[in-house]
């Protein structure tokens, strides 16, 4: 389909629900963020999935398997926005660990800590950098999907090892001239900046920087989000020939599981935060509230 606009989401870790009912769950997330923070309950927006758990994964996971379903957050009204005094003391053990040694690991050539993250929290990520069948195979459905959209303004949320896919994936389209670009990047509890990513990205790309097909790039963290303990990444990537820039922005993943247990990591805690909020309406071409620093003026400032 050629013209207008299209939200694509790429998950990230880990085993995942069908397809169809992943899919569901994220376009779902993205709209009760848009009733409760943007006032904006019937806005629709088009909306493509990239599914990758299958190439992990023999069988999805079922309802009694599933620990963390999509289920509306608590309460009413908006969900909580970023507040830097309120929040300030939010960054997890591992994150203030890897704040006072992840460049130290980067100078010395070492990385025991990225090591641990990769190999026993972020599975996953290991073998995507080990085997290249599967990271090959992950990197076609994001291509074939962007190649598809080429003609329309795509929004692209990549979660988690969704990111890296998607950076990887910018960078190859960039490299072979295809006119493919993304109007908005947004990563979402990403662990690009992880000293090990940052060395394999430069080892494949020659570089760490923003992709030039990339038009704004927002990063949502939550500080409490073990996944995230390298999330300033306006300071570990260069700007692309546009002068874009990664602007990071602090956010609160409220997900809680069924059983009252918080995940600060989960997709549908991002999706549904008024900082994500902002950028989908402002994005699909809807109304919101004019706040100093809101993601997307960033974003078009950098």
């Amino acid at each position: 389909m050629e013209g207008g606009s299209v939200v694509i989401g790429i998950h990230g870790l880990a085993n995942k629900p069908p397809e169809d009912e992943k899919a569901r769950w994220w376009k779902t997330a993205i709209r009760e963020g848009l009733a409760r923070n943007g006032a904006a309950p019937e806005r629709d927006f088009d909306f493509a999935f990239v599914y990758w758990a299958d190439l992990r994964h023999d069988t999805p996971l079922d309802d009694a398997r599933n620990r963390e379903p999509y289920a509306a957050a608590d309460g009413l009204g908006a969900l909580p926005r970023y507040d830097p005094e309120r929040d300030a003391g939010r960054t997890s053990l591992t994150g203030r660990l890897y704040h006072r040694f992840g460049r130290l690991q980067a100078a010395l050539g070492v990385t025991p800590l990225d090591d641990v993250l990769l190999e026993f929290r972020l599975d996953d990520l290991w073998n995507y950098h080990q085997d290249a069948d599967f990271r090959n195979a992950a990197r076609a459905r994001l291509i074939d999907r962007l190649r598809r959209h080429a003609g329309r303004r795509i929004l692209l949320a990549a979660h988690s090892m969704g990111s890296i896919i998607a950076y990887d994936c910018l960078r190859i389209l960039e490299r072979a001239g295809e006119d493919v670009r993304v109007a908005h990047l947004v990563t979402l509890g990403a662990p690009l900046g992880l000293v090990e990513v940052k060395a394999a990205i430069e080892a494949e790309h020659g570089d760490a920087r923003v992709p030039g097909n990339v038009l704004a790039w927002t990063n949502l963290t939550d500080p409490a989000d073990v996944a995230t303990v390298a999330a300033e990444l306006r300071a570990e990537f260069a700007p692309s020939g546009r002068g874009v820039l990664p602007v990071d922005v602090p956010v609160i993943n409220a997900y809680r599981r069924p059983d009252g247990e918080a995940n600060h990591h989960k997709s549908y805690g991002y999706l549904r935060t008024p900082e994500f909020s902002d950028i989908v309406l402002a994005f699909i071409g809807g109304t919101r509230r004019a706040e100093a620093g809101a993601p997307e003026a960033c974003a078009r400032s950098s």
